[in-house]
């Protein structure tokens, strides 16, 4: 028997394909249940989001205000030519994730 994994890929700002594993995927789900059903909506904060902010280790946070005042958050991490997605999350508290370097726009 063989195990076939999926794999969703968006593209960032940059044209890096970012992976989205079911490892990831189900690590997300795992920390936050509420995200279920957001898995497009979270390729598409890649793709599309409304600003980058320069993570602590290294990583991007691209973010998509998805409600008045309900911001996700995706994180991750871009190589050369390849990416993969870290984690993802909801935040009321953009003003904190502000106070990092903005990479774009």
């Amino acid at each position: 028997m063989h195990l076939i994994l999926m794999v969703a890929i968006a593209h960032s700002k940059n044209n890096i394909p970012i992976r989205l594993p079911d490892e990831r995927w189900q690590h997300i789900l795992e920390e936050h249940p509420e995200l279920v059903d957001s898995k497009t909506k979270l390729l598409e904060v890649i793709s599309q989001p409304k600003c980058i902010l320069e993570g602590r280790e290294g990583e991007l946070l691209a973010m998509q205000e998805i409600q008045p005042g309900k911001w996700l958050v995706v994180a991750y991490r871009e190589l050369i030519n390849d990416g993969f997605v870290i984690t993802a999350f909801l935040t009321c508290r953009r003003q904190y994730l502000t106070r990092r370097r903005q990479i774009w726009p």
